[in-house]
């Protein structure tokens, strides 16, 4: 029996970045809904694991960006251990994107250029939440907008200052293509710290 050869891109390049560029240009035409979820695992202080589905909204080589609310549990767990992986699934490829690395707080000017660009209703929404604690009631958020809408009755909404986004600057990525009969293939992409070169290796599936 032989295996199916290596997709050209797999071998061609020694830039994850590029590579990771290439897969998300391809799930973009072929995902039906948010090619760009991916799940955000995180450790807490009490170093019990945590993930949730957060969505990527900018990437570039200095890493992967999503936006939240920094008093948020997701917020806390990473002011405690400034470390995290991502998880890419795209299922109408048959692909996956795992990285992982440290995280850095955007600045400010990002993080404003963003929250510009939201809906009205997202932006007010920035503010009456206190994301990731208790809720007695659907009410009280719904008063709580009602608030905010009154506060901000313009289009222009500031940005929340509890509220903005993270960087996840890879040290580590693995490029995970299904095969058939469960002989997938992983590409590896490690360096020893950000200014480092890049080397590749393979996994067992």
């Amino acid at each position: 029996m032989t295996l199916a050869p290596s997709s050209p891109s797999s071998l061609s390049t020694t830039d994850p970045f590029q590579l990771f560029t290439e897969w998300f240009a391809d799930a973009r035409r072929t995902e039906p809904a948010d090619p760009n979820a991916m799940t955000l695992a995180t450790v807490g202080a009490d170093g019990m694991p945590d993930a949730r589905i957060v969505l990527l909204k900018g990437q570039d080589a200095q890493g992967f960006v999503f936006y939240t609310n920094y008093e948020s549990q997701k917020g806390a767990e990473l002011a405690a251990n400034p470390r995290a992986c991502l998880n890419f699934h795209w299922k109408t490829l048959q692909r996956q994107v795992r990285l992982l690395g440290r995280v850095e707080k955007v600045t400010p000017a990002e993080a404003d250029v963003y929250f510009a660009s939201r809906p009205r209703l997202s932006k007010l929404g920035a503010w009456a939440s206190d994301q990731s604690r208790p809720l007695a009631d659907r009410s009280v958020l719904e008063s709580r907008l009602a608030e905010a809408e009154t506060r901000f009755p313009t289009e222009e909404v500031p940005r929340p200052p509890h509220w903005s986004g993270y960087r996840v600057v890879p040290l580590r990525f693995e490029f995970w293509r299904e095969m058939p009969y469960r002989l997938h293939d992983r590409l590896i992409f490690t360096r020893d710290g950000e200014d480092a070169p890049w080397e590749t290796s393979r996994l067992f599936p």
